[in-house]
């Protein structure tokens, strides 16, 4: 098996392509593969949630959504929202 010897400027070129690869993949990622609307089984895996516990938020008014056709689909960022506007902030108190 013959050996190589790598140099400092084939670490220098495999860095270079490296990068480039990873800023092609972020391009890609961040170029429409998100989502806008969730259909309702998709809103269930992304929270972790039950049909009836969607149901509920969809009836209690929590988790805004629209209907078209029979499907209803949520807005990622109103989910983002509810998740936000919901976070709870717990106070950790130390005892000495």
């Amino acid at each position: 098996m013959p050996t190589s010897i790598i140099t400092t400027d084939d670490l220098r070129e495999f860095k270079m392509e490296l990068l480039e690869d990873i800023k092609d993949l972020l391009t890609k990622q961040t170029s429409g593969k998100i989502k806008k609307y969730l259909k309702s089984s998709e809103v269930m895996d992304l929270l972790q949630v039950s049909p009836g516990t969607l149901q509920n938020l969809r009836i209690n008014g929590t988790l805004p959504y629209s209907k078209v056709g029979g499907i209803i689909y949520y807005d990622v960022v109103e989910i983002q929202n509810v998740m936000d506007s919901n976070r709870v902030q717990r106070e950790i108190n130390y005892k000495r």
